[in-house]
């Protein structure tokens, strides 16, 4: 599918302090998750490139491991992707994954958070999912921006950011 031009513009980032975008999407069982839903409690949202592939399953795992204590200091995560429910069905299923994963087909949550855009892939320029993640407090402001990350560790990074 081509790209269109605007896709290779410099994308938005969103920095501590930032109203964090506004969303609904579906699950992995099509019921709508918004932002809004975690209202009250920080909540921690992952984007991520596809599920089953190597970085991704390290990552989630690592994100699932950790949820009891993520639960302790009162925050959620969801992993965000532009795949589709089925796939994040066996996803979950295949590795035990105790958080809901939602769909974004169509980059509009992801581009709103920065998570969308050029990126270098084995040395070439394309255009797809920046591995990004971001802590949003009770009152939906993002309370830390991690884009580019690396998948193996970044979880119990996070979690020591909450934790602080």
């Amino acid at each position: 599918m081509p790209v269109a031009c605007a896709k290779l513009m410099p994308m938005a980032r969103l920095d501590a302090g930032s109203a964090a975008p506004a969303f609904t999407l579906p699950d992995q069982d099509g019921t709508p998750v918004s932002l809004s839903d975690f209202a009250g409690s920080p909540v921690i949202v992952y984007f991520y490139p596809a599920d089953d592939t190597p970085g991704c399953t390290k990552e989630a795992c690592q994100f699932n491991e950790n949820l009891s204590a993520f639960g302790r200091s009162g925050a959620k995560v969801v992993g965000i992707s532009p795949d589709g429910a089925e796939k994040h069905v066996k996803f979950r299923e295949k590795y035990g994954l105790g958080f809901p994963l939602l769909s974004d087909p169509g980059h509009e949550v992801m581009e709103a958070y920065g998570a969308w855009g050029e990126k270098s892939l084995y040395g070439k320029k394309t255009v797809g999912t920046i591995r990004s993640t971001f802590l949003i407090d009770a009152t939906g402001t993002v309370a830390r921006a991690w884009y580019n990350v690396k998948a193996d560790g970044h979880a119990a990074k996070v979690l020591d950011a909450l934790q602080r």
